[in-house]
């Protein structure tokens, strides 16, 4: 049986990530991965590498703590264009911008971030409002929202470190 589940053609798809654990600012105010995030995100990305898992980029906020975690990923997975800084997908940004770029985006990619910012985003692309909350987004986790047909969005799978053994 093959995991590979990329496909030539296929519906475009996102995928958003929380970035894995980091110190707190009193140890290290840039907040890098702790020794648990970094250990959970290699779990997840080779995990997801089995799946043949590629994206045309891999955008992350700026953040230390979301830069490493998507250089961890990028190690694991095809990226065409590889890592790249996005602004505007901070915590607190506002979600209207990037929803509306992905409405009209066709390239599959992959998007390493923060709460609440993934949270009101995965929730906007499933129908909802900012106020709501669709997505219980874990550390280190993958959720992939795939657009369907008349520009739909559903989630499509989702992995957390504590599935994985």
């Amino acid at each position: 049986m093959s995991t590979q589940i990329y496909k030539e053609g296929a519906p475009m798809k996102v995928y958003l990530v929380q970035h894995g654990d980091s110190v707190s600012k009193d140890v290290d105010p840039t907040r890098p991965l702790s020794e648990k995030g970094r250990n959970d995100v290699e779990k997840v990305a080779e995990f997801i590498k089995k799946t043949g898992l590629k994206v045309t980029v891999i955008e992350h906020s700026g953040k230390t703590r979301a830069a490493q975690t998507a250089e961890i990923l990028n190690s694991r997975i095809t990226s065409v264009k590889g890592i790249i800084k996005k602004d505007g997908i901070s915590p607190n940004d506002p979600v209207e911008p990037l929803f509306e770029e992905l409405k009209e985006a066709e390239e599959d990619r992959m998007i390493v971030g923060h709460l609440p910012f993934l949270g009101k985003l995965a929730t906007r692309l499933l129908g909802g409002t900012e106020e709501q909350n669709f997505v219980a987004f874990q550390q280190g986790g993958v959720v992939c929202i795939e657009k369907g047909e008349g520009k739909n969005w559903q989630i499509r799978w989702m992995v957390i470190p504590g599935l994985l053994i």
